[in-house]
């Protein structure tokens, strides 16, 4: 198993450029399985998840042929298999956005349960009431037995905005009979890619952007050329770096348009950072200030469906309120294990006090001290991986393999800002 080492204290300097949204990269794959015509893929992180992804869908009769290191060209002529590999599906939660494309596209799939980030309940009711509105029979005996011989449109209120709900519900309506509505849709940036997506293809899905979508169906979708836009999780996790190691760092590509209530957030840390097109500048000299309620109060940065402040920046948010001046309280209502990497940033120094599952309270600004840590899930790793960074003294990072889910070779970019950063095998 492969560690990084890390020798903190050092500020981070330089330009560095996201990769493609991970959280595009995925249903974007599973969509392809909806057409027979050829789909070119371009700016596609090379990472773990993804290539999972990439596996299931080659699997399923896809065709992926690497026309450079970030563009495939996914061609599905049919799809020759209606099984998936349970350990494939055990590594990423992602595999159940197959359902949808191949309950459009075949009529069946035998789907095992969804693997990912245990980081608390995550639920699949929403999708299976989705599916069923639209048409299809679901039962479950330790795999999802999903079939629908004709899919219809429907009316559907999603008894929760769930991205991969939200996903999947449109890639099975777009080729469904009629016309469905789904209300309490997400509506989060790979959201709007993965609409876009389809429309480039020749669907008919109008309200992107908004929680009301509607699916005109259509016999069949096309071929297409698409560019998988900047992760936005990647692009605060490097303003995150910049700032707790007191640099000066510009994102290229940074999404900009998509960054308004992070910025809101990061505001209340007595951080900022320069607009340059579709560029921003971190600088060196930040605040690092908590801003109280106007009454004095401790502020309290909760999380929420888009466009309010992702559940997946909390963990870095954290890390960042740990060197900033003052008393700030996270609250992420969505998952139960969420906070529990706290405990790792208080073994290095910090102040928090976990109040219960849901909620922490962070107490700032204390210095940090190098420690040996283990990456308990994707957005925990990045936090704990930047407050090594900031950290005096050499940090070991253990189970790296949980942060390269989600990061393209985040040890290289980082070492290309002056980051010391060693990966060594245990």
């Amino acid at each position: 198993m492969e560690e990084f080492v890390i020798e903190g204290g050092v500020p981070l300097n330089g330009e560095i450029t996201p990769s493609g949204n991970k959280n595009a990269a995925l249903p974007l794959l599973a969509a392809c399985l909806l057409t027979a015509e050829p789909v070119t893929l371009r700016n596609v992180p090379q990472i773990r998840d993804v290539l999972a992804m990439r596996h299931l869908i080659e699997s399923l009769g896809s065709v992926v042929e690497d026309l450079d290191a970030h563009t495939w060209r996914i061609t599905t002529r049919e799809l020759t298999a209606s099984h998936l590999d349970p350990d494939l599906c055990r590594r990423i939660r992602a595999s159940i956005l197959i359902a949808g494309p191949v309950l459009a596209r075949a009529g069946a799939l035998k789907l095992p349960p969804p693997g990912g980030d245990v980081i608390g309940r995550r639920r699949l009711d929403t999708h299976i009431l989705a599916l069923r509105a639209l048409g299809a029979d679901i039962a479950y005996d330790r795999v999802f037995d999903i079939k629908a011989s004709n899919l219809r449109g429907a009316d559907i209120l999603l008894d929760e905005a769930s991205v991969t709900a939200t996903e999947n519900a449109v890639m099975a309506a777009v080729l469904a009979k009629g016309t469905t509505h789904i209300r309490n849709a997400a509506s989060e940036p790979h959201v709007q890619e993965v609409c876009n997506f389809l429309n480039l293809l020749g669907a008919k899905i109008e309200g992107i952007g908004s929680n009301a979508l509607t699916i005109t169906g259509v016999t069949g979708l096309g071929g297409g050329d698409f560019t998988i836009g900047s992760d936005l999780l990647e692009v605060v996790s490097y303003i995150g770096a910049a700032v707790v190691t007191r640099g000066t760092v510009r994102i290229r590509n940074a999404g900009v348009r998509h960054l308004e209530m992070v910025a809101q957030v990061f505001h209340r840390f007595g951080v900022h950072w320069t607009v340059m097109g579709e560029d921003i500048l971190v600088p060196s000299n930040q605040e690092l200030k908590v801003l109280s309620d106007l009454d004095g109060a401790v502020p309290e940065i909760k999380t929420n469906v888009w466009p309010a402040f992702p559940t997946d920046l909390t963990s870095i948010a954290i890390t960042v309120a740990t060197q900033t001046a003052g008393s700030v309280l996270f609250h992420d209502w969505m998952f139960s294990g969420r906070m529990y990497f706290t405990d790792k940033l208080v073994g290095m120094g910090a102040r928090i006090i976990l109040c219960d599952p849901y909620r922490c309270l962070v107490q700032g600004p204390t210095p940090l001290f190098g420690e040996k840590l283990e990456s308990p899930d994707i957005r925990a790793g990045m936090a704990l991986l930047l407050a090594a960074l900031a950290a005096e003294g050499a940090s070991t990072i253990r189970n790296i393999v949980q942060i390269e889910r989600g990061y393209e070779k985040v040890d290289q970019k980082l070492m290309a800002l002056g980051a010391k950063i060693r990966r060594e095998v245990e």
